[in-house]
């Protein structure tokens, strides 16, 4: 199964956010163990390491970059997909240009904790909880 995890997700991950942490442990977990192979897009690094560099420091912010780079694949954002998101029932373009990326990949799944942005999806949409209910019943 090909699956983007959303931005929010890998926040949680890296950021050890208490409320989402045992999920996206989980998920990640999975995704080690090549139950699933993971996608992030392009734009993702970018917002963690915005984050990542504020909770810790520059220089372990972009080892955590690195290590997303050497286990995720890679969904670009490129002038196709943000001319998909612009156009995108989708409301949030941040979210619009993940489903638009992911579309172009196609992509199997977005887990994402975000649903109610991906109503008009075209691709399955699940949340962190669903998506681990999901690879552990398959």
């Amino acid at each position: 199964m090909l699956v983007l995890l959303d931005t929010d997700v890998v926040l949680d991950y890296v950021l050890q956010r208490e409320d989402f942490l045992s999920e996206a442990n989980e998920i990640f977990a999975f995704h080690a163990k090549n139950v699933f192979k993971g996608y992030i897009t392009a734009n993702t690094p970018l917002n963690v390491y915005y984050f990542a560099r504020k909770k810790f420091d520059a220089e372990k912010a972009r080892q955590t970059i690195s290590d997303l780079l050497a286990t995720f694949d890679i969904c670009l954002v490129d002038s196709v997909a943000l001319k998909s998101a612009v156009i995108s029932t989708i409301t949030d373009f941040e979210d619009a240009v993940q489903h638009a990326c992911a579309e172009a990949a196609n992509l199997d799944a977005i887990v994402t904790r975000n649903l109610s942005e991906y109503k008009n999806a075209s691709i399955p949409v699940y949340s962190p909880a669903e998506f681990l209910n999901l690879i552990k019943t398959s």
